[in-house]
Protein backbone atom coordinates (compact mmCIF):
# COMPACT_ATOMS: atom_id res chain seq x y z
CA UNK A 1 0.00 0.00 0.00
CA UNK A 2 1.54 3.39 -1.12
CA UNK A 3 -0.90 6.19 0.41
CA UNK A 4 0.75 8.56 2.68
CA UNK A 5 -2.59 9.64 4.00
CA UNK A 6 -4.21 7.85 6.26
CA UNK A 7 -8.31 6.56 4.80
CA UNK A 8 -11.28 5.58 6.80
CA UNK A 9 -12.34 2.79 4.22
CA UNK A 10 -15.72 0.55 4.94
CA UNK A 11 -16.50 -2.35 3.41
CA UNK A 12 -20.15 -3.29 2.43
CA UNK A 13 -21.68 -6.10 1.05
CA UNK A 14 -25.09 -8.54 2.44
CA UNK A 15 -23.81 -12.23 2.34
CA UNK A 16 -20.61 -12.27 4.07
CA UNK A 17 -19.68 -15.86 2.15
CA UNK A 18 -18.20 -17.37 -0.71
CA UNK A 19 -15.80 -15.66 -2.99
CA UNK A 20 -16.63 -12.43 -2.63
CA UNK A 21 -16.28 -12.36 1.02
CA UNK A 22 -12.80 -13.96 0.83
CA UNK A 23 -11.98 -10.70 -1.53
CA UNK A 24 -13.19 -8.06 1.51
CA UNK A 25 -11.16 -10.35 3.89
CA UNK A 26 -8.12 -9.87 1.84
CA UNK A 27 -8.21 -6.45 0.61
CA UNK A 28 -9.82 -5.10 4.01
CA UNK A 29 -6.59 -6.70 6.00
CA UNK A 30 -4.34 -5.24 3.50
CA UNK A 31 -5.86 -1.87 3.63
CA UNK A 32 -5.39 -2.18 7.57
CA UNK A 33 -1.67 -3.39 7.48
CA UNK A 34 -1.26 -0.52 5.32
CA UNK A 35 -1.98 2.15 7.88
CA UNK A 36 -5.40 2.96 6.76
CA UNK A 37 -8.90 2.54 8.94
CA UNK A 38 -11.01 0.05 8.35
CA UNK A 39 -14.56 -1.40 8.44
CA UNK A 40 -16.85 -3.74 7.55
CA UNK A 41 -20.87 -3.71 7.05
CA UNK A 42 -22.85 -6.80 6.24
CA UNK A 43 -25.96 -8.74 7.12
CA UNK A 44 -27.04 -9.89 10.25
CA UNK A 45 -28.63 -12.83 8.82
CA UNK A 46 -26.82 -15.92 10.69
CA UNK A 47 -24.57 -18.29 8.31
CA UNK A 48 -22.69 -21.27 8.79
CA UNK A 49 -20.55 -21.55 11.53
CA UNK A 50 -17.10 -21.65 9.30
CA UNK A 51 -18.83 -18.54 8.26
CA UNK A 52 -19.86 -16.80 11.31
CA UNK A 53 -16.18 -17.21 13.14
CA UNK A 54 -14.77 -15.91 9.77
CA UNK A 55 -16.97 -12.95 10.19
CA UNK A 56 -16.11 -12.30 13.74
CA UNK A 57 -12.87 -13.02 13.63
CA UNK A 58 -12.73 -9.90 10.70
CA UNK A 59 -14.65 -7.66 12.35
CA UNK A 60 -12.08 -7.83 15.55
CA UNK A 61 -9.51 -7.13 13.24
CA UNK A 62 -10.55 -4.32 12.24
CA UNK A 63 -9.90 -0.85 13.68
CA UNK A 64 -13.39 0.28 12.39
CA UNK A 65 -15.00 -2.74 13.30
CA UNK A 66 -17.88 -4.64 12.43
CA UNK A 67 -21.37 -3.65 12.06
CA UNK A 68 -24.62 -5.86 11.13
CA UNK A 69 -27.80 -4.94 10.08
CA UNK A 70 -30.92 -7.07 8.69
CA UNK A 71 -30.47 -7.02 4.59
CA UNK A 72 -33.17 -9.42 2.52
CA UNK A 73 -31.35 -10.43 -0.58
CA UNK A 74 -34.53 -8.79 -2.83
CA UNK A 75 -35.63 -5.70 -2.44
CA UNK A 76 -37.67 -4.64 0.03
CA UNK A 77 -38.95 -2.10 2.88
CA UNK A 78 -36.70 -3.46 5.42
CA UNK A 79 -33.93 -1.39 3.38
CA UNK A 80 -35.53 1.76 4.65
CA UNK A 81 -34.59 1.34 8.18
CA UNK A 82 -31.32 -0.49 7.43
CA UNK A 83 -30.08 2.38 5.45
CA UNK A 84 -30.84 4.97 7.75
CA UNK A 85 -29.11 2.78 10.20
CA UNK A 86 -25.89 2.39 8.39
CA UNK A 87 -25.98 5.94 7.76
CA UNK A 88 -26.14 7.07 11.44
CA UNK A 89 -23.52 4.88 11.65
CA UNK A 90 -21.01 5.82 9.16
CA UNK A 91 -21.92 9.83 10.06
CA UNK A 92 -19.87 8.89 13.00
CA UNK A 93 -17.16 7.15 11.56
CA UNK A 94 -16.39 10.08 9.06
CA UNK A 95 -15.94 7.66 6.08
CA UNK A 96 -13.51 8.61 3.39
CA UNK A 97 -14.35 5.53 1.11
CA UNK A 98 -16.93 3.51 1.06
CA UNK A 99 -16.67 0.52 -0.99
CA UNK A 100 -19.69 -1.59 -1.92
CA UNK A 101 -19.55 -5.14 -2.90
CA UNK A 102 -21.89 -7.28 -4.87
CA UNK A 103 -25.70 -5.96 -6.02
CA UNK A 104 -27.22 -5.12 -2.90
CA UNK A 105 -23.74 -3.73 -0.79
CA UNK A 106 -23.49 -1.80 -3.96
CA UNK A 107 -26.81 -0.21 -3.69
CA UNK A 108 -26.38 1.00 0.10
CA UNK A 109 -22.71 1.76 -0.49
CA UNK A 110 -24.23 4.06 -3.32
CA UNK A 111 -26.94 5.39 -1.57
CA UNK A 112 -25.46 6.01 1.58
CA UNK A 113 -22.02 7.65 0.35
CA UNK A 114 -24.59 10.16 -1.32
CA UNK A 115 -26.66 10.60 1.33
CA UNK A 116 -23.15 11.67 2.87
CA UNK A 117 -22.11 13.83 0.86
CA UNK A 118 -25.05 15.70 0.54
CA UNK A 119 -24.28 16.24 4.33
CA UNK A 120 -20.97 17.85 3.30
CA UNK A 121 -18.52 15.12 3.75
CA UNK A 122 -16.71 14.09 0.68
CA UNK A 123 -16.85 10.50 0.93
CA UNK A 124 -15.59 8.13 -2.01
CA UNK A 125 -18.47 5.71 -3.51
CA UNK A 126 -16.56 2.77 -4.96
CA UNK A 127 -18.83 -0.15 -6.33
CA UNK A 128 -17.46 -4.25 -7.39
CA UNK A 129 -20.54 -5.89 -8.88
CA UNK A 130 -18.28 -9.91 -8.33
CA UNK A 131 -20.95 -11.03 -10.71
CA UNK A 132 -24.04 -10.18 -8.35
CA UNK A 133 -26.90 -9.21 -10.01
CA UNK A 134 -25.07 -9.24 -13.97
CA UNK A 135 -26.34 -12.89 -13.62
CA UNK A 136 -29.78 -12.39 -14.34
CA UNK A 137 -31.09 -12.54 -18.13
CA UNK A 138 -31.77 -9.45 -19.66
CA UNK A 139 -34.90 -10.25 -20.44
CA UNK A 140 -36.47 -11.27 -17.69
CA UNK A 141 -38.30 -9.82 -15.35
CA UNK A 142 -36.02 -9.36 -12.83
CA UNK A 143 -33.21 -8.87 -14.90
CA UNK A 144 -35.33 -5.69 -16.32
CA UNK A 145 -35.50 -4.21 -13.02
CA UNK A 146 -31.90 -5.05 -11.42
CA UNK A 147 -30.00 -3.46 -14.33
CA UNK A 148 -32.63 -0.24 -14.84
CA UNK A 149 -31.37 0.34 -11.10
CA UNK A 150 -27.70 -0.07 -12.17
CA UNK A 151 -27.98 2.30 -14.41
CA UNK A 152 -29.89 4.49 -12.05
CA UNK A 153 -27.03 3.93 -9.77
CA UNK A 154 -23.98 4.87 -11.89
CA UNK A 155 -24.98 8.59 -11.08
CA UNK A 156 -24.13 7.81 -7.53
CA UNK A 157 -20.93 6.13 -7.86
CA UNK A 158 -17.35 7.70 -8.14
CA UNK A 159 -15.56 4.55 -9.69
CA UNK A 160 -15.92 0.77 -10.92
CA UNK A 161 -13.93 -2.38 -9.57
CA UNK A 162 -14.16 -5.69 -11.83
CA UNK A 163 -12.39 -8.51 -10.90
CA UNK A 164 -12.32 -9.81 -14.37
CA UNK A 165 -12.62 -8.72 -17.78
CA UNK A 166 -15.91 -10.89 -17.92
CA UNK A 167 -17.31 -9.03 -15.34
CA UNK A 168 -16.57 -5.90 -17.15
CA UNK A 169 -17.45 -6.86 -20.65
CA UNK A 170 -21.20 -8.29 -19.12
CA UNK A 171 -21.55 -5.21 -17.35
CA UNK A 172 -21.31 -3.33 -20.97
CA UNK A 173 -23.73 -5.90 -22.43
CA UNK A 174 -26.41 -6.04 -19.79
CA UNK A 175 -26.09 -2.25 -18.54
CA UNK A 176 -24.31 -0.61 -20.97
CA UNK A 177 -20.43 1.70 -21.19
CA UNK A 178 -19.62 2.57 -17.58
CA UNK A 179 -20.06 6.27 -17.20
CA UNK A 180 -17.62 6.50 -14.08
CA UNK A 181 -13.91 5.81 -13.92
CA UNK A 182 -13.23 1.76 -13.73
CA UNK A 183 -10.60 -0.56 -13.05
CA UNK A 184 -10.10 -4.41 -13.73
CA UNK A 185 -8.32 -5.87 -10.28
CA UNK A 186 -7.84 -9.57 -10.16
CA UNK A 187 -8.19 -11.11 -7.19
CA UNK A 188 -5.36 -11.95 -5.34
CA UNK A 189 -3.45 -15.06 -3.26
CA UNK A 190 -1.66 -15.21 0.02
CA UNK A 191 2.17 -16.20 -0.44
CA UNK A 192 1.46 -19.30 1.66
CA UNK A 193 -1.38 -20.27 -0.41
CA UNK A 194 1.12 -20.89 -3.19
CA UNK A 195 2.26 -23.82 -1.06
CA UNK A 196 1.10 -27.42 -3.10
CA UNK A 197 -0.72 -30.13 -1.47
CA UNK A 198 0.67 -33.30 -2.46
CA UNK A 199 -1.38 -36.30 -2.84
CA UNK A 200 -2.23 -38.77 -0.31
CA UNK A 201 -3.54 -42.32 -0.07
CA UNK A 202 -6.63 -40.88 2.16
CA UNK A 203 -7.90 -38.43 -0.35
CA UNK A 204 -10.82 -39.28 -2.59
CA UNK A 205 -9.53 -39.61 -6.45
CA UNK A 206 -12.59 -36.75 -6.99
CA UNK A 207 -14.16 -33.92 -5.10
CA UNK A 208 -16.35 -30.54 -5.27
CA UNK A 209 -15.67 -27.66 -3.06
CA UNK A 210 -18.07 -24.63 -2.71
CA UNK A 211 -21.47 -23.62 -2.32
CA UNK A 212 -24.08 -26.25 -2.42
CA UNK A 213 -26.90 -24.53 -4.91
CA UNK A 214 -27.70 -25.16 -8.54
CA UNK A 215 -25.40 -22.22 -10.28
CA UNK A 216 -22.34 -23.81 -9.22
CA UNK A 217 -23.10 -27.46 -10.80
CA UNK A 218 -22.81 -29.76 -8.29
CA UNK A 219 -26.31 -31.66 -9.65
CA UNK A 220 -24.00 -31.88 -13.10
CA UNK A 221 -21.35 -33.62 -11.38
CA UNK A 222 -23.45 -36.59 -9.75
CA UNK A 223 -25.15 -37.33 -13.57
CA UNK A 224 -21.73 -37.38 -14.62
CA UNK A 225 -20.81 -39.68 -12.22
CA UNK A 226 -23.04 -42.08 -13.52
CA UNK A 227 -22.51 -41.56 -16.96
CA UNK A 228 -18.77 -41.97 -16.14
CA UNK A 229 -19.46 -45.58 -14.70
CA UNK A 230 -22.08 -46.78 -17.60
CA UNK A 231 -19.71 -45.27 -20.36
CA UNK A 232 -15.89 -45.65 -19.31
CA UNK A 233 -16.66 -47.94 -16.47
CA UNK A 234 -15.44 -45.86 -13.53
CA UNK A 235 -16.27 -45.74 -10.52
CA UNK A 236 -13.92 -42.84 -8.52
CA UNK A 237 -14.68 -42.42 -5.11
CA UNK A 238 -16.13 -38.73 -4.35
CA UNK A 239 -16.26 -36.01 -1.54
CA UNK A 240 -18.66 -32.90 -1.74
CA UNK A 241 -17.83 -30.26 0.55
CA UNK A 242 -19.85 -27.60 1.01
CA UNK A 243 -23.36 -26.59 2.49
CA UNK A 244 -26.18 -24.86 0.56
CA UNK A 245 -29.79 -24.83 0.09
CA UNK A 246 -29.77 -26.99 -2.53
CA UNK A 247 -27.74 -30.38 -1.07
CA UNK A 248 -30.92 -32.13 0.31
CA UNK A 249 -31.88 -32.61 -3.62
CA UNK A 250 -28.29 -33.62 -4.61
CA UNK A 251 -28.30 -36.42 -1.52
CA UNK A 252 -31.43 -37.44 -2.74
CA UNK A 253 -30.14 -38.00 -6.12
CA UNK A 254 -27.14 -39.88 -5.47
CA UNK A 255 -28.87 -42.04 -3.16
CA UNK A 256 -31.59 -42.76 -6.27
CA UNK A 257 -28.67 -43.47 -8.68
CA UNK A 258 -26.93 -45.63 -6.04
CA UNK A 259 -23.81 -43.71 -5.59
CA UNK A 260 -24.12 -43.08 -2.20
CA UNK A 261 -21.79 -45.94 -1.22
CA UNK A 262 -18.52 -43.88 -2.58
CA UNK A 263 -19.97 -40.77 -2.77
CA UNK A 264 -19.72 -38.57 0.37
CA UNK A 265 -21.02 -35.15 1.38
CA UNK A 266 -19.12 -33.21 4.23
CA UNK A 267 -19.79 -29.57 6.08
CA UNK A 268 -18.10 -26.22 4.49
CA UNK A 269 -14.12 -26.45 5.96
CA UNK A 270 -10.81 -24.05 5.81
CA UNK A 271 -9.90 -23.90 1.75
CA UNK A 272 -6.39 -25.92 2.51
CA UNK A 273 -7.98 -28.45 4.42
CA UNK A 274 -11.14 -28.88 1.76
CA UNK A 275 -8.41 -28.76 -0.96
CA UNK A 276 -6.86 -32.02 0.72
CA UNK A 277 -10.27 -33.76 0.81
CA UNK A 278 -9.21 -35.40 -3.17
CA UNK A 279 -6.79 -35.23 -5.75
CA UNK A 280 -8.88 -33.99 -8.60
CA UNK A 281 -11.09 -31.15 -8.41
CA UNK A 282 -14.50 -30.55 -10.40
CA UNK A 283 -15.83 -27.02 -10.27
CA UNK A 284 -18.73 -27.35 -12.44
CA UNK A 285 -20.11 -24.03 -12.28
CA UNK A 286 -22.79 -22.85 -14.55
CA UNK A 287 -21.79 -19.30 -14.04
CA UNK A 288 -18.59 -17.57 -12.20
CA UNK A 289 -16.68 -13.97 -12.17
CA UNK A 290 -13.15 -14.57 -10.79
CA UNK A 291 -13.59 -17.80 -8.39
CA UNK A 292 -11.46 -17.64 -5.90
CA UNK A 293 -11.88 -21.64 -5.59
CA UNK A 294 -10.28 -21.82 -9.04
CA UNK A 295 -6.90 -19.88 -7.97
CA UNK A 296 -6.69 -21.48 -4.71
CA UNK A 297 -6.86 -24.72 -6.43
CA UNK A 298 -4.20 -23.97 -9.21
CA UNK A 299 -1.72 -22.01 -6.61
CA UNK A 300 -2.06 -25.15 -4.82
CA UNK A 301 -1.01 -27.56 -7.68
CA UNK A 302 -4.12 -29.25 -7.57
CA UNK A 303 -5.37 -30.90 -10.83
CA UNK A 304 -8.89 -29.37 -11.89
CA UNK A 305 -11.49 -29.58 -14.56
CA UNK A 306 -13.62 -26.64 -14.77
CA UNK A 307 -16.35 -24.88 -16.97
CA UNK A 308 -15.81 -22.18 -19.40
CA UNK A 309 -17.92 -19.52 -17.85
CA UNK A 310 -17.19 -16.09 -16.45
CA UNK A 311 -13.42 -15.20 -15.82
CA UNK A 312 -12.18 -18.89 -15.70
CA UNK A 313 -10.85 -18.57 -19.04
CA UNK A 314 -8.77 -15.60 -18.42
CA UNK A 315 -7.17 -17.61 -15.33
CA UNK A 316 -6.47 -20.91 -18.00
CA UNK A 317 -5.49 -18.50 -20.57
CA UNK A 318 -3.68 -20.46 -23.19
CA UNK A 319 -5.37 -23.92 -21.25
CA UNK A 320 -8.71 -22.53 -21.97
CA UNK A 321 -9.17 -25.15 -25.04
CA UNK A 322 -9.31 -27.76 -21.65
CA UNK A 323 -12.35 -26.40 -20.34
CA UNK A 324 -15.78 -27.97 -20.38
CA UNK A 325 -19.16 -26.78 -21.48
CA UNK A 326 -21.32 -25.96 -18.02
CA UNK A 327 -24.56 -28.01 -17.69
CA UNK A 328 -23.13 -31.03 -19.73
CA UNK A 329 -22.31 -34.28 -17.67
CA UNK A 330 -21.47 -36.20 -20.98
CA UNK A 331 -18.86 -34.01 -21.62
CA UNK A 332 -17.91 -33.41 -17.96
CA UNK A 333 -18.18 -37.48 -17.51
CA UNK A 334 -15.05 -37.80 -20.71
CA UNK A 335 -12.82 -35.33 -18.62
CA UNK A 336 -12.90 -36.84 -15.62
CA UNK A 337 -12.25 -40.58 -17.48
CA UNK A 338 -9.11 -38.57 -18.83
CA UNK A 339 -8.18 -36.91 -16.00
CA UNK A 340 -8.05 -40.54 -14.11
CA UNK A 341 -6.17 -42.13 -16.66
CA UNK A 342 -3.56 -39.32 -17.29
CA UNK A 343 -3.49 -38.20 -13.52
CA UNK A 344 0.66 -37.71 -13.61
CA UNK A 345 0.40 -35.76 -16.70
CA UNK A 346 -2.21 -33.65 -15.44
CA UNK A 347 -0.45 -33.00 -11.72
CA UNK A 348 2.87 -32.21 -13.73
CA UNK A 349 0.98 -29.47 -15.77
CA UNK A 350 -0.47 -28.58 -12.60
CA UNK A 351 2.85 -27.90 -10.69
CA UNK A 352 3.71 -25.21 -13.98
CA UNK A 353 0.74 -23.51 -14.13
CA UNK A 354 0.62 -23.08 -10.22
CA UNK A 355 3.96 -20.69 -10.24
CA UNK A 356 2.82 -19.32 -13.59
CA UNK A 357 -0.30 -17.93 -11.64
CA UNK A 358 1.76 -16.07 -8.86
CA UNK A 359 2.83 -13.17 -10.56
CA UNK A 360 -0.48 -12.15 -11.26
CA UNK A 361 -3.32 -13.07 -9.01
CA UNK A 362 -1.25 -11.96 -5.55
CA UNK A 363 -2.93 -10.17 -3.00
CA UNK A 364 -0.44 -7.28 -2.91
CA UNK A 365 -0.54 -6.34 -5.88
CA UNK A 366 -4.71 -6.56 -6.14
CA UNK A 367 -4.61 -4.16 -2.78
CA UNK A 368 -2.00 -1.58 -4.02
CA UNK A 369 -3.87 -1.46 -7.31
CA UNK A 370 -7.20 -0.57 -5.72
CA UNK A 371 -5.92 1.99 -3.67
CA UNK A 372 -4.00 3.69 -6.56
CA UNK A 373 -7.20 3.87 -7.82
CA UNK A 374 -8.61 6.07 -4.98
CA UNK A 375 -5.85 7.72 -5.30
CA UNK A 376 -6.93 8.77 -9.14
CA UNK A 377 -10.67 9.38 -8.10
CA UNK A 378 -9.96 11.78 -5.37
CA UNK A 379 -6.97 13.16 -7.32
CA UNK A 380 -7.67 12.60 -10.83
CA UNK A 381 -3.93 13.18 -12.65
CA UNK A 382 -3.99 15.77 -15.36
CA UNK A 383 -4.27 14.72 -18.71
CA UNK A 384 -3.92 16.40 -22.10
CA UNK A 385 -8.09 15.89 -22.45
CA UNK A 386 -9.64 16.27 -19.23
CA UNK A 387 -13.04 15.15 -19.57
CA UNK A 388 -11.40 11.37 -19.85
CA UNK A 389 -10.71 9.25 -17.17
CA UNK A 390 -7.41 7.32 -17.00
CA UNK A 391 -6.42 4.17 -19.49
CA UNK A 392 -7.89 1.09 -17.47
CA UNK A 393 -5.45 -2.13 -18.33
CA UNK A 394 -7.83 -2.77 -21.83
CA UNK A 395 -6.23 -0.04 -23.02
CA UNK A 396 -9.85 1.97 -22.86
CA UNK A 397 -11.10 5.57 -22.17
CA UNK A 398 -13.53 6.20 -19.45
CA UNK A 399 -15.47 9.33 -18.57
CA UNK A 400 -14.73 11.29 -15.52
CA UNK A 401 -18.22 13.22 -15.35
CA UNK A 402 -19.51 13.42 -11.78
CA UNK A 403 -22.88 14.13 -10.46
Amino acid sequence: MTTSKTLRIVHCVRAPSGGTFRHIQDLALAQQAGGHDVGLICDATPYGALEEAAINDLGGRLSLGLRRVPMERKISFSDLGATLDVLAHLRSVAVDVLHGHGAKGGAYARTIGTLLRLSGRSTIRIYCPHGGSLHYDPASREGRVYFRLERFLQRMTDGFVFVSGYEEDTFRAKVGDPTRPYRRVYNGLRPAEFEPIEPTPDMADVFYMGMMRDLKGPGVLIEALDILASRHGLAPSVRMVGEGPDRPAYEARVKDLGLDARVSFHDAMPTRRALSQGRILIVPSYAESMPYVVLEAIAARVPMIATRVGGIPEIFRERSGRLVTPGDPDGLADAIAWTIRNEAEARADALVFGRELAGTFSVERMATEIEAFYGDIADPPKKTAPEKSVLDPSGRLAPTRRI
